[in-house]
């Protein structure tokens, strides 16, 4: 796992830890009640919540329960507040840590966020201690089959993406968020089906962690993900393809 191809190898993990459908859906219902109270209910006023829904969506998250949680954004039922903000600390090996946070609760929140971070070797920082590491990025992903590199490289460059990836199974484009929808309504205008399309955090640099280290960064990770209030986690580690075989037999 090295570079792009270990953030892609963590969204795969990721997949499989959010295969708990009751606590997946919940997280999602909170993003869209989130998206709608701050930006309003249209969807294309509202690049947010038309982002949450689509990946309630991708989830299979049932049509009534995504009704649900827009109505509550907008005030047609009653919903908690809901509090957003970060997290930041270490893990093992002194990899960077950066939580995406969605809560009724912020104590609760803290309090079970410094436990998970205390009970794996790791520990949570002030504001703005690694969140200086990672930059935010629209980042596509094409399975290679899909299209070829140069017809690719083409049209993302024309629609205003940053950079082309070229890794073993799949093309991977990254662009600045704010050119998030002009570049996956290129890429549909095109008729290129993506594998993966979202605004996410990627580390500038990473560091490389032997199997004892990485073992343990990886159960804190799904930790992470299997709290209720985090909505997304973001790590800067690499772990060499030898030692990723280590962890797998």
């Amino acid at each position: 796992m090295a570079g792009h191809s270990h953030w892609a190898g963590i969204k795969h993990k990721k997949a499989i830890v959010d295969a708990k459908r009751g606590k997946l859906f919940s997280k999602l219902a909170k993003h869209i009640t989130s998206a709608a109270r701050q930006g309003g209910g249209d969807l294309d006023m509202n690049l947010r919540l038309k982002y949450a829904i689509e990946k309630a969506r991708a989830a299979n998250m049932p049509k009534d329960n995504i009704e649900r949680a827009l109505k509550k954004g907008t005030g047609e039922l009653d919903g908690e507040d809901l509090f957003e903000f970060t997290y930041e600390g270490y893990g093992p090996g002194g990899v960077a840590i950066f939580l995406e946070i969605l809560t009724d609760n912020r104590n609760r929140t803290a309090s079970e966020i410094r436990h998970l971070f205390d009970k794996r070797g790791g520990n949570m920082g002030e504001s703005g201690c690694v969140s200086w590491m990672f930059e935010k990025k629209s980042v596509f992903q094409i399975d290679r089959s899909k299209s070829d590199e140069e017809t690719l490289m083409d049209l993302a460059m024309e629609a205003g993406a940053d950079d082309m990836r070229v890794e073993s199974e799949y093309f991977e484009i990254l662009a600045s968020p704010t050119e998030f929808e002009t570049v996956r309504s290129a890429l549909d205008a095109a008729g290129i089906e993506t594998t993966l399309a979202e605004i996410t955090y990627l580390p500038k640099n990473t560091v490389e962690l032997d199997a004892e280290k990485a073992k343990k960064v990886l159960q804190l990770l799904e930790d992470f993900e299997d709290q209720d209030d985090v909505q997304n986690a973001y790590a800067n580690f690499d772990i060499p393809d030898d030692v990723m075989e280590q962890l797998a037999s």
